[in-house]
């Protein structure tokens, strides 16, 4: 076995390249040909201790000291490192346990070489400093299925676009034809200037209504691909940043091609007219086109901190409207008003600072994009005054000039668009690529629940350097109570998110039944799961959906019969409108021992194979209590159930108890056998029942 991984600090903290090696036996840490530490390791186990901007690999002996003294030091490292040295530890405390090799996840360590952040799970880029070309190329890989409504969409756009070309060519035609000497003395002038106002009107209406057509169209597209980008994002990206993309799909990349094709046609119109003026009017454009690119060099690194700081702002904003009755119960309000007036201020500043930005640059790129006009009315005015151009020549030249002046405008703008619109593609794309921890085999095995549940050496931390969970081994019988108790942060929480499958085992296996639970398709696998949570969650909706929630097609009677058995029918029909009376926003209407009796009948009518109580009694009064408890008595019976009780005296009836002590078993048997032992579940219940007598 040869596991490797990289550290960054040398001992007196200056950066290095060092390397750790375990060869299956011993340890070492070299930086380059030095070799700094070596120890064999043939027992304790790896840790990693985190401090304040860096942490420290170390040794732990079997039995270690309580203030982990005797801790033998390997080597330091800067947090960007925590990850992968982590996964390191993993691999090797796993193999010193089991003696079975594994490999090293790379998920979560990858990080840009050039800014340094972790890439989004499932890419193998730097979506912050990867060509912007990557962005474009995966937004019309997305916009492909519309490739030919968008052509349609482009074509009505010329369409009116055509339309408005004519404009200058029929006044051009008004002034030397209409208005001419010639056509005055013929008598036909009034004749004539009536034919170009009813082509002009024509022209007008045409233009507009084929304008019209590709609005709709466009906005029709625009709604479908936003559509495309909201799976599952989180509010901010699903709200503010899709409709970014929309904008800009309906204000500019719709008439991306209409301004091309205008710049085109209009450039070859002036050049029949007069190549000379052309030439002076289109020499400033290469600069100004220079100009931009180097301006959208830096624009968009200031749209991402103005980004940053609107999402800080609304996520304040919707945490103090959430917990607006903890803000009222400790009369915190100005503190939250400032907190959100301070993180405002800041966005202020640099959306500010950019409207400032683009106020003083835009100016002068327009200048310069419009300084061929004055060459025009200097040259032009010249030749028509020398006879080497006629009046309507420079009227139309001049019209035209406005139509070949507005992509340039449009490009000018452009800048700032693409900066915002790269910004939202950036966390859009961070949502939409990240791939989840939980995944499904490719070949999932059907969801059969009905037999005992194995863990067998398990360990799990939400980061791969801080285990939770270590060396659990459990049997649980069918239709087995197992009472989860310990201290706060033991753990009991973290196994049950193990058994919905809410997180996969960093080592070792959960298996139903004989089979492992990663191979069964989590969707199947949680329906026959029932949960009662500590923090009750109810929908914005009435009674009788939030029992209902729980299975589709559910016939009234069983959702009535649900609720006695959680003992809620009484209280729910003492309601305004009984079961159709709607419960606000995450049941705010109703008291905390009503949603817990509403969230238990829910659990009630989804008939799980197993059932996951965890504190399902905290909010309920100790008369409702007892009456609930009576409820899950009956509810429990033939299933197996998982129970997290912070009141122990409601688990005596559990069929075994198991205590976790920082993230391991500790103990396991009976209530009454626990309180012989004299451990660990027997100080928890003398310290409880001090508890009481000291608030009685």
């Amino acid at each position: 076995m040869q596991v490797k991984a990289a550290f960054d600090l040398a001992s007196d903290g200056s950066l290095c390249d060092g390397v750790l090696l375990f060869d299956g036996q011993t340890l070492t840490a070299s930086i380059g040909e030095k070799l700094i530490f070596t120890s064999p390791l043939t027992g304790g186990e790896l840790n990693i201790r985190t401090y304040s901007g860096c942490s420290m690999l170390e040794i732990v002996p079997e039995n270690p000291s309580d203030d982990m003294s005797d801790c033998l030091p390997v080597c330091r490292f800067s947090m960007t490192r925590v990850s992968e040295i982590g996964e390191f530890t993993k691999v090797i405390n796993h193999y010193l346990k089991t003696g079975e090799e594994t490999e090293i996840s790379t998920k979560g360590f990858r990080v840009c070489p050039k800014c340094g952040r972790h890439y989004a799970k499932g890419l193998d880029v730097c979506l912050f400093c990867v060509e912007k070309s990557y962005l474009a190329k995966r937004l019309f890989g997305i916009a492909k299925p519309y490739s030919k409504q968008f052509l349609f969409a482009s074509f009505l756009v010329l369409c009116s676009t055509g339309f408005g070309v004519m404009l200058p060519i029929i006044n051009s035609r008004i002034v030397d034809y209409g208005l001419s000497a010639e056509a005055i003395s013929r008598g036909t002038a009034v004749h004539d200037i009536v034919l170009y106002a009813v082509l002009l009107g024509a022209t007008q209406i045409f233009g507009q209504f084929f304008r019209m057509l590709s609005q709709r169209r466009a906005n029709k597209i625009s709604t479908s691909l936003s559509n495309e980008l909201t799976a599952g994002d989180l509010m901010k990206r699903i709200s503010r940043d899709t409709e970014t993309v929309k904008g800009f799909i309906t204000e500019q990349g719709m008439y991306a091609l209409e301004k091309l094709v205008m710049f085109i046609v209009v450039f070859v119109i002036l050049m029949r007219i007069s190549p000379i003026l052309t030439f002076f009017v289109i020499l400033p454009i290469p600069f100004v086109v220079y100009a931009m690119r180097k301006f959208w060099t830096f624009i968009h690194i200031r749209f991402e901190k103005q980004w940053r700081r609107a999402s800080r702002a609304d996520s304040i904003l919707h945490d103090i409207v959430r917990g607006i009755r903890v803000v009222k119960s400790f009369g915190s309000e100005d503190r939250e008003i400032e907190k959100f007036a301070s993180v405002s201020r800041q966005l202020a500043d640099i959306s500010v600072s950019n409207e400032h930005l683009w106020a003083v640059t835009f100016p002068f790129m327009f200048f310069f994009t419009g300084i061929g006009e004055f060459f025009v009315l200097y040259i032009g005015g010249r030749g028509v005054l020398n006879g080497t151009m006629t009046a309507g020549q420079l009227l139309e030249f001049s019209l035209f000039l406005g139509y070949l002046y507005q992509p340039l405008t449009w490009v000018a703008f452009l800048p700032r668009k693409l900066g915002e619109l790269t910004t939202s593609l950036i966390k859009i794309f961070e949502i939409t690529d990240e791939v989840s921890d939980v995944e499904d085999s490719e070949n999932p095995i059907p969801a059969q629940l009905g037999g005992d549940i194995v863990f067998k050496d398990v360990q799990f931390g939400y980061k791969a350097y801080e285990p939770v969970l270590r060396d659990i081994n459990l049997t649980v019988k069918q239709g087995e109570m197992i009472g989860l108790v310990g201290h706060s942060g033991a753990g009991k929480s973290t196994l049950i998110n193990l058994i919905m499958r809410l997180y996969d085992t960093d080592t070792g296996t959960i298996t139903v039944n004989g089979n492992d639970i990663r191979d069964m398709a989590q969707g199947e696998y949680r329906e026959k799961i029932g949960v009662v949570f500590q923090e009750t969650f109810l929908f914005s909706g009435t009674v009788y959906d939030n029992i209902a929630y729980a299975r589709k097609n559910a016939e009234p009677g069983e959702v009535i019969a649900a609720a006695k058995a959680a003992n809620a029918h009484d209280f729910i029909m003492k309601l305004p409108d009984g079961y159709n009376t709607f419960v606000g926003e995450n049941g705010l209407n109703l008291s905390g021992g009503e949603r817990q009796r509403i969230s238990i009948a829910r659990a009630v009518l989804r008939n799980p194979e197993i059932l996951i109580l965890d504190e399902a009694t905290s909010a309920l009064d100790p008369e409702t209590e007892s009456s609930i408890q009576d409820a899950l008595a009956k509810l429990v019976k033939g299933r197996t159930t998982f129970a997290i009780a912070h009141r122990l005296a409601t688990l005596r009836n559990a069929d075994r108890l198991v205590v976790i002590e920082k993230g391991r078993i500790a103990e396991t048997g009976s209530h009454r056998e626990l309180l012989m032992r004299n451990g660990i579940y027997a100080n928890l219940v003398m310290a409880q029942r001090q508890t009481a007598k000291l608030t009685k």
